[in-house]
């Protein structure tokens, strides 16, 4: 395990495991991606924006299977009930529309938000702009705090 996490530390591997860390973090997995791309960037200060990007698109994309897996479930449970469900209690989502995919940056409710979104029928391609935007500025947000934090890996 110890050769893998050296391996995956390299500068070569770090943007696609960044991805790949990114993406999984936007299921409904408990798994935060922030420290891999603070990490990359501490190793290797010119892969700043790159890994933010990559964090982006990983997370964004994340955010769009669970997307397609609320709407997935929704219809299973639309036909095996027979009827059109609602959950009364996420309706004040529904006012909100793609919009509220902003908040899928958020812990804890932001992943499962996209989700939501997906069961609600929200139109996909607004949600998962949504989604980008909220994502991006979380990891430029997270990144500049904790380099702020750390100095000495600061971009050039």
């Amino acid at each position: 395990m110890n050769q893998l996490m050296d391996v995956l530390a390299l500068p070569q591997f770090g943007l696609s495991t960044v991805f790949v860390v990114a993406f999984i973090s936007a299921t409904l997995l408990p798994l935060g991606s922030e420290p891999a791309v603070f990490g990359l960037i501490k190793l290797s200060p010119h892969l700043f924006w790159p890994a933010i990007l990559v964090a982006t698109a990983g997370n964004t994309l994340g955010g769009a299977l669970s997307w397609w897996m609320g709407l997935g479930t929704h219809k299973v449970v639309d036909h095996a009930a027979g009827h059109h469900t609602e959950v009364r209690a996420l309706a004040w989502l529904r006012r909100f529309g793609p919009r509220a995919c902003l908040m899928s940056w958020l812990p804890v409710v932001g992943d499962p938000l996209c989700a939501v979104a997906g069961w609600l029928k929200l139109p996909f391609w607004p949600c998962v702009l949504y989604m980008a935007i909220g994502k991006f500025l979380r990891y430029l947000t997270m990144t500049v705090a904790l380099l702020y934090l750390w100095p000495g890996a600061m971009p050039h």
